[in-house]
């Protein structure tokens, strides 16, 4: 990657600082390479999310509604995100522990980011981090070129957000305003290195073309051109039915056979955000498009680059480039829908695999949309401006252009085709004058390091714990028996104390900060802060942790007791927090240690004495959900001779894994889920959800109203003994789940729990044939998860037993 003096600069304000970064450059900066590099090489826990499915994909990232479960319409201020209905905002445990670990959220394409959008960013990471602090703490990275696409507002949305917003660019956003962000702005172009053109599109981008330049631009208006066959021109068009139109046209007047490539669709890749055609219709001699970089050590094409078919078949198309001494022989790449999960081992935030998008990587290129060749770069284009409607589409068609040599105008450009909204410019012009420089990433520097030693000394998150504590027992004292009081006083003063303490190291440290180097650097702060981590360490051990084990109650008060519980484990969860620094610190502050330990943090609370929740994979179906709907799917199709499709569709498959349904009233919230549909099925639908939810501990906004003669929820006692009971009693697994309302599979994963105790053998649920037969393939079989083990396998194994034997072979 190329260095200049504003990257190395934006390098440094993102990994060493926690500054609200606004990176941004005209057209062929190196943005996109800049966020790369970053992915690979920054030490920072991150995240990558964009506007939308493509961009999301092209940045490697998943879609801001995706990861943060956001609804489409408007967000207003006063809007509860969680009471949002026909979207999933039960955020999964490894949802939520990925964002209390992140150190940094990137969002790419920013400009298409609209202003309530980033503000409904705001609200949740304020939800699960920090809820006074702007973006809940995170340092936020927005990236991407204000005079490029802008945000998408229809009228009726945006007469509910002018009221809140002076318009609906993200840095009209409440967040935005708050954050006190610096612009970076990359100035070194590697698209074009033509001096006279690259002047000419800065003009254009900040609507100030002059008569000469635009006379200069204009000897390239050539109404009549028409390419030679093979040039490698390719159109670019304001509307996509005139891109199409031609595009079609010119395949048409070709006389050799058509050939038809369908796209490989694995696990979940939504159509939205599908990278070229699903079903691709190819000819020889039809100019195409490679619409991927070459996956290849060879590097043969690029993302843009134009090209003649010049051979095709079933499984490969040769295409030939004008400017090459050799043809390419393409066959399908393949595009990766990724989701962010935290590895049970390093707890590292990893990048997983959801499902994946195979195709060949061209697509007819004739004509393009000017919105769709953004991010491209072409050596030939023929453009037409005319009829321009929206903000920066005339900079963003001439810009693809690697030289003003390539570019051919179909009409004039005339100041009318250059539409820029005043907001941007205005913006952009006060961006300029307040650029950052040293200094102020020295000053950064200093402070980011400043603020992560406050927060290894800050104790005030501990007081609303404690404090709670002994109001629920002044309030409940005639119910509750135990030493309450006289431990959680003392543990009050003990804190009130700490805070004073602290305080006074914050204003010590910040006098000598004046004089001294980065604290990391600064032998007397890091002198300082040795001696206040044995300090702090010491007094927490013996005046707070010693107390603690002589603290104990009794409450015959279930939400009594369950209250105190819930906040002697938050109590429980800061106290080991702040051990974990004062180990982890003992030897002075190292920056990068202290994020480490942070993250970790996240996972090394005390472990409750519950049922581990499992995680909704993010953008997709849960797995093991997925399999129980598609199983019920199947067996209601076969008992009423249907075909599976007509109880409910593989898109309402997918819906109902991600938001979760579990009334009748939701479920007809799910596409293709009609009255009809879930008056026959609904019942059995809402069983699986429902027991899936109880079984995997995840909340449920309304289990009172699943079915509408529902009777009061009996009190939840051990459920799997109880099923273990009527086991033994000599019930079947059929008998057991309509007699306690729980799907098969529910009451098949109780009873295998006692295998490891011994209560009940593997024998008494599998038939020891299929048991001996699953012992031996599955070793034999490389598999990603359940699922695609499932796949894997006869037809004739249920998912209960193969989810059995594989948990024993793992013992």
């Amino acid at each position: 990657m190329a260095v200049n003096k504003e990257l190395e600069l934006a390098w440094e304000f993102v990994n060493n600082t926690n500054r609200f970064i606004f990176l941004t450059g005209k057209a062929g900066t190196g943005k996109t390479t800049f966020l790369h590099h970053l992915k690979m090489n920054s030490l920072k826990r991150l995240v990558v999310v964009a506007p939308t499915g493509v961009a999301a994909i092209n940045a490697k990232g998943v879609t801001i509604h995706s990861f943060f479960q956001m609804p489409f319409g408007p967000i207003l201020p006063d809007t509860d995100l969680n009471a949002s209905k026909g979207f999933n905002r039960k955020f999964s445990k490894t949802k939520i522990n990925i964002i209390k670990s992140m150190d940094l959220l990137v969002i790419d394409e920013i400009s298409m980011v609209r202003a309530d959008l980033l503000d409904g960013i705001d609200k949740t990471l304020r939800r699960f981090r920090n809820r006074n602090k702007v973006f809940g703490g995170v340092q936020v990275l927005m990236i991407g070129d204000l005079q490029q696409l802008s945000p998408v507002i229809k009228e009726q949305e945006w007469d509910l957000l002018k009221h809140i917003y002076k318009n609906g660019f993200f840095f009209s956003s409440h967040a935005f305003q708050q954050c006190d962000a610096i612009t970076i702005e990359l100035k070194h172009i590697y698209r074009q290195d033509n001096p006279k053109f690259i002047d000419i599109l800065n003009a254009i981008r900040n609507n100030a073309l002059t008569e000469t330049e635009a006379t200069e631009l204009n000897k390239r208006f050539i109404p009549d051109f028409t390419p030679e066959p093979d040039a490698g021109y390719i159109s670019l068009t304001t509307h996509n039915n005139k891109a199409e139109a031609t595009n079609k046209t010119e395949l048409n007047k070709l006389k050799t056979k058509s050939f038809t490539y369908e796209a490989e669709v694995d696990g979940k890749f939504p159509e939205y955000a599908y990278p070229n055609a699903e079903s691709l219709e190819l000819k020889v001699g039809a100019q195409v498009m490679f619409v991927k970089n070459d996956s290849n050590a060879e590097k043969r094409y690029f993302n843009g680059k134009i090209g003649k078919i010049i051979l095709l078949d079933a499984d490969e198309v040769v295409v030939h480039c004008p400017d090459d001494d050799f043809n390419i022989n393409v066959t399908p790449e393949i595009w990766e829908n990724i989701n962010y999960s935290v590895d049970s081992e390093t707890k590292a935030i990893t990048e997983e695999k959801i499902g994946s998008y195979a195709q060949m990587p061209l697509r007819l290129a004739w004509s393009i949309t000017i919105h769709k060749s953004q991010g491209l770069t072409f050596e030939k284009a023929i453009i037409d401006a005319q009829g321009a409607f929206a903000h920066g589409q005339t900079y963003v068609a001439l810009s693809r252009c690697k030289s003003l040599e390539g570019l051919v105008l179909k009409s004039k450009i005339h100041s009318s085709q250059i539409i820029s909204d005043a907001n941007v410019i205005s913006f952009n012009k006060e961006a300029e004058q307040n650029e950052p420089d040293e200094t102020v990433l020295k000053t950064s520097q200093k402070n980011f390091q400043l603020d992560l030693i406050f927060e290894v000394f800050d104790f005030y998150p501990m007081l609303y714990p404690v404090n709670r504590i002994l109001d629920i027992y002044y309030k409940n004292r005639t119910v509750i028996e135990g030493q309450v009081e006289a431990p959680f006083a003392t543990i009050k003063d003990t804190i009130a104390n700490f805070l004073k303490v602290s305080n006074g190291f914050k204003a010590q440290l910040n006098k000598l900060s004046d004089t001294e180097d980065l604290p990391e650097t600064s032998a007397l702060i890091q002198e300082r802060f040795k001696k206040a981590i044995e300090y702090f360490k010491l007094e927490l051990e013996t005046k707070i942790l010693t107390l603690l084990k002589t603290f104990t109650f009794t409450t015959d008060n279930q939400a009594v007791g369950g209250e105190i519980t819930k906040h002697l484990d938050s109590l429980e969860d800061l106290l080991t927090t702040k051990q974990l620094y004062f180990n982890g610190l003992k030897n002075g502050f190292v920056a990068k240690l202290f994020l480490e330990l942070r993250a970790k943090a996240v996972f090394s609370g005390k472990e409750k004495p519950k049922k581990k929740r499992k995680a909704v994979i993010d953008g997709t179906s849960n797995v093991e959900l997925f399999e129980l709907l598609r199983t019920l799917r199947n067996e209601i199709a076969d008992e009423k001779e249907l075909i599976h499709y007509q109880i409910f569709t593989q898109k309402a498959l997918y819906e109902m894994c991600e938001t979760l349904p579990v009334t009748k009233k939701e479920l007809l919230k799910v596409n293709g889920m009609g009255k009809t549909r879930v008056e026959k099925y609904g019942t059995a639908i809402l069983k699986v959800i429902l027991s899936y939810c109880e079984e995997n501990d995840i909340e449920t906004k309304s289990d009172a109203d699943i079915f509408e003669d529902e009777k009061p929820k009996k009190k939840k006692g051990d459920t799997k003994r109880e099923s273990l009971t009527l086991f033994k009693s000599g019930k079947s697994i059929a008998y057991i789940a309509e007699e306690r309302e729980l799907n098969e599979n529910t009451i098949f994963g109780h009873l295998a729990s006692f295998i490891a105790s011994g209560e009940v053998y593997i024998t008494d649920l599998i038939e020891e044939a299929h048991y001996k037969e699953l012992k031996d393939l599955i070793p034999k079989i490389t598999f990603e998860n359940l699922s695609d083990l499932k796949h894997q396998l006869p037809e004739t194994y249920s998912y209960g037993e193969i989810r059995l034997v594989l948990q024993h072979l793992n013992d």
